[in-house]
């Protein structure tokens, strides 16, 4: 270019234009929530929120990049030039005013860049699915990754149609959010909302046992329901109910709250609607909004054992793993959760609420969480951790795509021991079968990374959970 330069009277008719160049520093790790930009479309350009652009111009195509777009991209300036015979510039064109235009904004964001990586670097490449953390002081987004992920700096330069349809048909669809985009059967994750639903109608006490024990199943009228562990759990109250993710517990829950009133307040708290988050695409939770729904998506009049299902986050409930985070952001938080946001120092939202419930019974929801990363927690070994504690909740939900491979969920916070949680952190592995085995060891070693690094801790090559240990032959020496 600079002999180009040098030798342009030698080259009539060549104009040389300097254009700004996206860099995606985080390159894959982040793509997904930055987005990328590309060349402005003929259909873009006849929406009315384009009526300023020009053909050839880049602009943000997904992610944060769209959703502040504008902020970013700024406005064109205008300058007419008098150039001679060869294209040499002369001067600015007499009598015509000229227009700077206006820069585009900076913006900052929530986003830590090298929890994304590391959470980059442990996620399987055989997999898919999604991690999200969350900051409990102010739901700021910590991290918000989806796998499997794509170099957005591919984009930068313009992809030919021939790679753009390579990128498109990939089976294994690295442009799909999965963290906002995504929809999943909660599965356990709900558990501690049916929990929240059914100690705010009163309608179970925090230290209640059910009057039917769990003996690995039980009969509701001719129907026999399973729980997961065959060999049963006893009799246990609402917070061993938690730690051991017992289902005939919550099929008693169940039925004690009702049909109608677990729709109506999933319906309040939230499961049927957005988190909020600024960026686009976000997916609305997919929750029956009445008995109708039955009547509308599937033809026939919901009898009151449809709320079996519901109480363990099956049947007709789907969520993003964003709004999972949010609800357990706001366990975290004593029942309120801001708004989840990548933009820091947002506009003031309304903060989502669970129901009103007592700290005693907001703290009996969290014993069980406790329960579940402590001994004989169903995700004992896939969370525990040498120097923080971990509250959280397994979830292995239905697959109605492939009923043998179900998903895998885990949903919790973390922080020092006996202090208030400093991270919130939820994970979804599609297919991934076990929710304590493959999502529980990507929550606590997210957690881990953050915590240490937050508390000036020496960060090591690799973070192993308890069952990690037990795996290689060796015990890890601050096991319980």
């Amino acid at each position: 270019v600079s002999v180009l330069q040098e030798r342009r009277e030698d080259f009539p008719g060549i104009v040389i234009e300097m254009r700004p160049k996206r860099r995606y520093i985080g390159g894959s790790a982040a793509s997904h929530v930055l987005g990328y930009v590309n060349e402005i479309t003929a259909e873009e350009l006849t929406g009315p929120r384009f009526t300023e652009y020009e053909p050839g111009m880049l602009i943000g195509k997904v992610g944060i990049e769209r959703q502040y777009e504008e902020r970013l991209q700024g406005r064109q300036g205008v300058r007419y030039l008098e150039v001679d015979a060869l294209g040499r510039i002369v001067g600015s064109l007499a009598g015509i005013e000229e227009d700077a235009g206006d820069p585009g904004e900076d913006i900052h964001l929530t986003l830590d860049l090298e929890l994304m990586e590391w959470i980059h670097s442990i996620f399987p490449d055989s997999l898919a699915g999604a991690v999200i953390a969350l900051d409990p002081v102010d739901g700021g987004v910590l991290a918000l990754y989806s796998a499997p992920t794509f170099d957005p700096n591919a984009f930068v330069n313009g992809l030919t149609p021939a790679e753009w349809a390579v990128l498109e048909s990939d089976p294994e669809t690295p442009l799909f959010n999965r963290a906002v985009t995504g929809t999943y059967p909660p599965g356990s994750t709900w558990k501690l909302a049916a929990a929240a639903i059914a100690v705010d109608r009163g309608v179970v006490g925090p230290r209640e046992f059910m009057p039917e024990p769990c003996n690995g199943g039980i009969f509701i009228g001719d129907d026999y329901r399973r729980c997961w562990e065959e060999e049963g759990h006893g009799y246990l109250d609402l917070a061993g109910a938690i730690a051991s993710s017992c289902n005939v517990y919550f099929y008693q829950l169940g039925l004690r709250v009702g049909l109608d009133p677990l729709l109506e307040e999933g319906i309040r708290i939230g499961f049927a609607k957005q988190s909020g988050i600024d960026l686009p695409q976000e997916s609305s939770g997919i929750f029956p909004e009445g008995r109708e729904y039955w009547e509308r998506i599937f033809g026939y009049r919901p009898q009151e054992n449809e709320v079996l299902n519901l109480a363990i986050g099956q049947g007709p409930n789907s969520q993003t793993p964003l709004k999972m985070a949010q609800f357990y952001l706001a366990l975290a938080r004593d029942g309120t959760a801001p708004t989840p946001h990548l933009l820091e120092n947002p506009d003031p939202t309304e903060d989502w609420r669970l129901p009103n419930m007592s700290r005693e019974s907001m703290e009996v929801l969290r014993e069980g969480m406790r329960g579940v990363a402590s001994p004989g927690g169903t995700a004992y070994l896939g969370t525990a951790l040498e120097h923080w504690e971990v509250l959280g909740k397994t979830g292995t939900s239905q697959n109605p795509q492939d009923t043998l491979r179900p998903h895998a969920w885990f949903a919790g916070m973390a922080g020092p021991r006996g202090e208030d949680p400093e991270i919130v952190v939820v994970a979804l592995v599609e297919f991934g079968e076990s929710g304590s085995g493959v999502a529980a060891p990507l929550v606590s070693k997210t957690a881990d990374f953050f915590l240490r690094r937050e508390h000036g801790m020496p960060l090591p090559d690799s973070i192993q959970t308890l069952g990690e240990h037990y795996n290689f032959g060796r015990p890890a020496p601050w096991a319980r």
